[in-house]
């Protein structure tokens, strides 16, 4: 439940946004076009009116089912993750930590109602706002009822002449209302028919010309529109303000239509004060009248009317803003679903091989060994694991990023061992971490592609994930300084914990579990890409949920990391299941917080899996 409303919390406050950002936006563009047609500044108006009801989630996930290539480079990282920040600066996060995603806590945390309560108090403000639509909707009905049809007459003559189609009805009330149409596929004039005794012929022509103009112009369904708009985000003030500039804008619109088709303005100016002096103002629902807006501007406007028109250049650039409107969430979703590079290792380059592999089914794990420079080992290793560490796979991802895959690799373990030839010893010795990994990873591709005929293919889907970021303090890593040698990774036995870290190599990660919980993790001269690959590796309740773990630090050095924290130790004495609780030290957010600067922000985005085409159980040897 928590989970689920974070989720649509987040959708929800990240729509929000996007919609308010695009008012703000119609508004600036309003003001800059605010010497032109008003028919203009209103379609920009009611575009970001559309917008609440268009969230551009929709556009994203249309633009994630484009074909993309298999990852983003280093340098679209920084452009991914800004288009992330402003387009959608709202996730999980903001509405849950990552303690909520612990097995059994918060199970009944008190904001589990509160949810609930919100979206019975956004019930009741729909509620409200209908109802009070709907009883200004009565009133007008009442008055098209008590309402006669009328084919004769000045008011019937005009009309017929200026609507040649015959699509408007003509009726008239008793009632002191403004002339105003009336319903949106069927409308209907609504004359006073007392009003024609104030006016002369030229200005009831006028008065017709300009509700026949909200006719063609289908304001009354636009209007609608709109008031479902603040039906819907009733608590947002942007919707009711934009009704002002909407209404204003649309009669302004109307004015210039009726004297553009010819009306001398003069006389259209005095038919809108002799009828505004006629019936008090009296605006309902559906209904197009001639008395929006401030009357004032609207005769001043009248009489000094000039608008701009555009030239080839505006038309051009509002051209590229539509198109832009509708291509930048399509392109968003396109990089959304681009996973970012350094998730999954793909061999772009031809791939060493091992001089000699051996391949035998494990017998258990070795009581003795010795480990030589140039023999990289497996022992008693599932075939799934060799997998996941040839492509960088998570650590807990086995059932989530490597499908299709047969049973036995699951099951089946192997002792596997490769021999490298003293040339590309060498050349591995003078290897940066990261480069040094890549190359072992390589080699064990080249060894599952040759011994168990592995074939594979990516693909992206949507998934959960943490994103480690700098926390708000900023890092607090040590750069690396003293590197220690490749070939001096075989330290002496019966080394002590303590003096186990200090024979740590480069780009190497040793991990130490204590007493009562205690854990710590110590590393030398990694990249931030290591740590967020080891980082799941850890001990910890924090990740009994699947994520994978993305960088977005944009931290590039290399660094020394020491972590401590604790967390339950679940071991089985005389098959009694036992826990060694934690003695009351950080656990592993908060460590990882404190000591490093860092922080792992759960969300979702792309994510690669390894999906398994082919696969044969390698003969022994």
């Amino acid at each position: 439940m928590i989970n689920l409303s974070s989720s649509l919390g987040a959708a929800l406050a990240n729509h929000l946004w996007q919609s308010t950002l695009f008012v703000g936006a119609a508004w600036l563009l309003s003001l800059l076009l605010r010497r032109y047609s008003a028919r203009l500044r209103y379609a920009i108006w009611l575009t970001a009116s559309v917008k609440f009801l268009l969230p551009f989630s929709l556009l994203i996930a249309l633009g994630g089912l484009l074909p993309r290539p298999h990852s983003v480079v280093e340098a679209q990282r920084a452009a991914y993750s800004t288009m992330d920040t402003v387009g959608q600066p709202f996730s999980e996060a903001v509405l849950s930590t990552p303690r909520a995603l612990y097995v059994g806590r918060q199970a009944h945390a008190p904001g589990t109602f509160l949810p609930l309560l919100l979206v019975a108090v956004w019930l009741v403000g729909v509620l409200v706002v209908l109802t009070v639509w709907w009883m200004r909707w009565r009133q007008v009905s009442a008055a098209i009822r008590l309402s006669a049809p009328n084919d004769v007459g000045r008011e019937a003559t005009i009309l017929r002449r200026l609507d040649g189609q015959r699509r408007v009805e003509l009726r008239l009330s008793e009632d002191p209302v403004e002339p105003a149409v009336f319903g949106i596929f069927r409308p209907k004039l609504i004359w006073p028919a007392r009003l024609s005794e104030w006016l002369d012929e030229q200005h009831i022509e006028a008065i017709v010309a300009h509700e026949l103009t909200h006719v063609r112009r289908h304001d009354n369904l636009t209007a609608a529109l709109h008031m479902l708009v603040e039906a819907v985000f009733w608590f947002h003030p942007a919707v009711w303000w934009m009704e002002r500039h909407m209404v204003e804008e649309r009669e302004r619109a109307c004015d210039e239509a009726v004297v553009e088709r010819g009306g001398n303005a003069a006389v259209y100016a005095a038919s809108l004060l002799k009828a505004c002096r006629f019936c008090v103002e009296s605006p309902v629902i559906c209904v197009s009248g001639i008395s929006g807006a401030d009357l004032t501007r609207r005769v001043r406007s009248i009489m000094t009317l000039h608008a701009r028109r555009l030239g080839v250049l505006g038309r051009t650039t509002l051209t590229t803003l539509a198109i832009a409107t509708i291509g930048m969430p399509l392109a968003f979703g396109l990089m959304r679903m681009m996973p970012v590079a350094g998730q999954l290792y793909h061999a772009t380059q031809p791939m060493p091989s091992f001089e000699v592999a051996t391949i035998k089914p494990s017998q258990g794990p070795p009581k003795d060994y010795t480990l030589a420079p140039n023999v990289f080992p497996y022992f008693n290793i599932r075939t799934a694991r060799l997998i996941m560490n040839a492509y960088r796979v998570p650590p807990f991802g086995e059932e989530h990023y490597l499908l299709n895959g047969p049973s036995w690799i699951y099951s089946d373990r192997y002792d596997v061992q490769g021999k490298i030839d003293d040339e590309l010893v060498a050349k591995m010795r003078t290897m940066p971490p990261e480069e040094l990994h890549r190359e072992q990873m390589l080699m064990m591709q080249s060894l599952l592609a040759d011994r168990f005929k592995l074939k594979v293919h990516f693909e992206t889907r949507e998934m959960p994930i943490y994103e480690l970021v700098v926390a708000k303090d900023g890092a607090k890593l040590t750069p690396c300084k003293d590197k220690l040698e490749v070939d001096k990774n075989i330290a002496p036995k019966g080394l002590s914990w303590e003096d186990e870290k200090t024979w740590l190599p480069n780009g190497q990660m040793r991990a130490h579990v204590g007493l009562h919980g205690t854990h710590e993790m110590v590393a030398k001269c990694i990249t931030m890409d290591q740590l967020m690959y080891w980082l799941p590796w850890q001990p910890s309740e924090a990740f009994t949920v699947d994520r994978n773990t993305v960088n977005r630090t944009g931290l590039t050095g290399l660094y020394d990391v020491s972590l401590k924290w604790t967390a339950p130790v679940r071991y089985s004495l005389q098959g009694v299941e036992m826990v060694d609780d934690s003695d009351g030290g950080p656990d592993f957010f908060e460590a990882l917080q404190q000591q490093l600067g860092l922080k792992l922000v759960p969300s979702k985005g792309p994510v690669e899996v390894v999906v398994i085409d082919h696969i044969e159980k390698p003969s022994p040897n």
